[in-house]
C-alpha cells in the first residue's frame, strides 16, 4: 500500500498488538524488519513508525528492491558520480542521501542479489556513504534503515541466497504484519473507509452496500489482502448502480460466495466475529438446504482446511436445528445427509466440538448429538 492513513484501521486484537509494536519500534533508532505476506500494508506500518519517532519532521524515502535492475539499485542506494557507467552525465545523490536525518524504507529487501547483500551490510556497519564510482566515502549519514520482505529469510539463508549476517544486523526490532484472513473482524471497518476514500477520490457520492454484497466481501479470504481489498473496493465505487453497489459490481472470485439469504444481525447488536460467523453460516445454510452443496463440500473440507470456523460451523447447527425442532433426523434431512453418512456428519460434530447444547446423556457440551426431540441452543 502506497496511501498514507493517519492511524491503523481495524479494532481486532491482532490489529492493538500491531499498533503496540509499531508505538515500541518508534521510541528508538533501531532497526526494524517487517515480515508479512504480499499485501498487507507493512509499508504503512514503515510510516507509522517514522511518523511517531523523533526523527518525525525529516524526510523518509521508501525504495522497492524488487522493482529496480540489480545493476541499478546500488546507484538508487548510494547515488552515483559523474562518467562512473554509461548514462552517468551528472553527479546524483542516492535514497540515502536524501534521507538524511531521516528514516529509509526498503520494502521487499529479500529480493536482494547476494552482490547488493553485501554492500548493503557494508554501509549498515559503517555508515559511510560512497558513490558509484567515487575514490572515497561522502561521509557518514544519520539515517534510520526499516526493512520489510513478504519472504521467509531463514529459509532463504538456508538455502543460501540471504546472508545471515545481513539478517541479523537489519532484525533488531521484528515486527510481524498479519493477514487480513487472521483479522475478520476488522474487514467491516476497511470496507467502509475505502468506499469513502474512493468515492471522494473519484468524486462520486460513497455508495451503499446490498445485503448480499457486504455478506460477500465479509466470507471471502482476500489471499491478496488489504491491497486486493483496495483494488476491489476501487471497482465497485467506479460500477455502482445508483449509489448502491450489488453482487453484479463484485469481480468474479469474490461473487462466487454464496449469497445470504436470511438477515443477519445488525452489527451494532452483535460482535463483530458473531456477526461474520452468523452471515457466513446462514449462507452454508441456504446453500445446503437448496442442494447446491453438500456438507462435506461446503463445510466439512472449508473445517479441514481451516477456512471455516468452530463459531460458523455451530451456528449452522444451530439454525438447522432450529428449522428442525431440535429433531436430529431433521437436520440431516435438511442438510440433505444421506443415512449412510449420518454417523460420519454426527461424529464430525462431537471430535470437533461443533455441537450445541447439553448432550441428553452427560448435560455438558461436547457429548453425543441430541437425541429426536430434544432442544438445542448456541453455546
Amino acid at each position: 500500500m502506497t496511501d498514507q492513513v493517519p492511524a491503523l484501521l481495524g479494532r481486532s486484537a491482532a490489529a492493538a498488538a500491531l499498533d503496540a509494536d509499531i508505538t515500541a519500534a518508534a521510541r528508538s533508532d533501531a532497526k526494524v524488519l517487517i515480515t508479512g505476506e504480499s499485501g498487507v500494508g507493512k509499508e504503512v506500518a514503515a510510516r507509522l513508525i517514522h511518523e511517531r519517532s523523533a526523527r518525525r519532521q525529516q524526510p523518509m524515502v521508501a525504495l522497492n528492491c524488487a522493482g529496480v535492475p540489480d545493476t541499478l539499485l546500488e546507484s538508487e542506494l548510494f547515488g552515483h558520480v559523474r562518467g562512473s557507467f554509461t548514462g552517468a552525465y551528472r553527479d546524483k545523490p542516492g535514497i540515502f542521501e536524501a534521507a538524511n536525518g531521516g528514516t529509509v524504507f526498503l520494502d521487499e529487501v529479500g529480493e536482494m542479489s547476494l552482490r547488493m547483500q553485501a554492500t548493503l551490510l557494508r554501509f549498515l556497519e559503517s555508515g559511510e556513504l560512497q558513490r558509484v564510482g567515487a575514490d572515497r566515502p561522502v561521509g557518514r549519514l544519520n539515517l534510520r534503515v526499516i526493512c520489510a520482505t513478504n519472504r521467509e529469510l531463514m529459509q532463504r539463508i538456508a538455502s543460501g541466497e540471504f546472508r545471515e549476517d545481513l539478517y541479523y544486523r537489519l532484525n533488531v526490532v521484528s515486527l510481524l504484519v498479519p493477514p487480513l484472513r487472521d483479522r475478520p473482524e476488522d474487514l467491516p471497518e476497511f470496507i467502509d473507509h475505502f468506499l469513502r476514500h474512493f468515492a471522494a477520490r473519484h468524486r462520486l457520492p460513497t455508495p451503499q452496500l446490498s445485503r448480499d454484497a457486504r455478506a460477500h466481501l465479509l466470507s471471502y479470504r482476500w489471499p491478496g489482502n488489504i491491497r486486493e481489498l483496495k483494488n476491489v473496493i476501487e471497482r465497485v465505487v467506479v460500477r455502482a448502480h445508483q449509489g448502491e453497489v450489488t453482487v453484479a459490481d463484485l469481480p468474479p472470485e469474490v461473487a462466487r460466495q454464496p449469497i445470504l439469504l436470511q438477515p443477519a444481525p445488525p452489527a451494532s447488536v452483535a460482535e463483530p466475529r458473531q456477526a461474520l460467523a452468523d452471515a457466513l453460516a446462514r449462507e452454508l445454510f441456504a446453500t445446503l438446504t437448496e442442494g447446491r452443496a453438500t456438507f462435506w463440500q461446503a463445510v466439512y473440507d472449508p473445517f479441514m482446511s481451516r477456512d471455516l470456523t468452530r463459531d460458523t460451523v455451530r451456528r449452522l447447527v444451530a439454525l438447522g436445528l432450529e428449522h428442525a425442532a431440535g429433531h436430529e433426523t431433521g437436520i440431516v434431512q435438511l442438510f440433505q445427509i444421506g443415512r449412510n453418512e449420518q454417523k460420519r456428519f454426527f461424529t464430525f460434530l462431537r471430535k470437533h466440538d461443533c455441537q450445541v447444547g447439553p448432550s441428553p446423556r452427560t448435560g455438558q457440551g461436547g457429548g453425543r448429538p441430541p437425541t429426536k426431540g430434544s432442544a438445542a441452543q448456541v453455546a
